[in-house]
């Protein structure tokens, strides 16, 4: 009887102390995010007071604006791609990233015909420079990274605008299709010398003809590439992404 009583007032007290301790850990966890929550707002603070001290910068200066864009997304805060709201109107740049996002769009459209809807991301970006400048917007540059930034807001238009990495270059797709790993493969081989072969995916790649055709037909029938009839090893199958074709 009394082995039975000591378990029981043993387990009581294993069940108080383990209250006592969540009690503890709440008590605990709730400063801790008081805390968080204040050293928060004075960042923010910090945060606006550095982007108006510097908006002319963040919005002229494209690395400027990349690195300052890369601080905010350590926290969580996304300020150049909102059209209103505290940061638009603070910095007047709210809709930087959607007027670039049309400009990326009428840049893809002008090129698709020609390279199949896989533009190399250097070349579009050249390209919409040349847009903006025929615009009369040369005081606001941008970069790469601005044109990143601005396809990720065409997610929602579910137009199939992505950045891919193809081997050692960023191409942006601008076809809702992906590419199998055969294209890729076929792609990746093509970055050395801007075109494939027959001979050169069997030395390179080692794949039998029915899988070299295969992938092959379908770089041709997504108008990928383009067929010289006179290439040294037979048909030689140009990437036209791969060249910086601009209007």
């Amino acid at each position: 009887m009394r082995r039975r009583q000591a378990g029981l007032a043993h387990t009581q007290r294993k069940e108080r102390l383990d209250r006592d301790f969540q009690q503890i850990g709440d008590t605990i966890a709730a400063n801790e995010m008081e805390q968080l929550q204040k050293q928060m707002d004075v960042f923010k603070q910090n945060l606006e007071e550095f982007a108006w001290k510097h908006r002319l910068d963040i919005k002229k200066n494209p690395v400027f604006r990349s690195h300052f864009q890369q601080m905010c997304a350590n926290i969580g805060v996304d300020p150049l791609a909102s059209n209103k709201g505290f940061w638009a109107d603070m910095l007047g740049v709210g809709d930087f990233y959607y007027e670039l996002g049309v400009q990326v769009i009428e840049a893809c459209m002008r090129t698709r015909t020609r390279d199949g809807g896989l533009t190399d991301l250097n070349a579009l970006t050249r390209m919409v420079e040349q847009m903006r400048v025929k615009e009369g917007m040369k005081r606001q540059e941008v970069v790469e990274d601005d044109i990143i930034r601005a396809i990720h807001t065409l997610k929602p238009l579910s137009g199939g605008f992505e950045v891919v990495k193809i081997g050692e270059k960023k191409m942006v797709r601008s076809v809702p299709k992906e590419l199998d790993k055969d294209q890729t493969g076929l792609l990746i081989l093509a970055q050395k010398n801007g075109y494939v072969n027959v001979s050169l995916i069997q030395k390179e790649l080692r794949w039998d003809m029915p899988r070299i055709e295969k992938g092959l037909d379908l770089l041709l029938l997504d108008g990928l590439v383009w067929v010289d009839q006179q290439g040294q090893g037979g048909y030689d199958y140009w990437v036209v992404s791969y060249f910086a074709m601009l209007d």
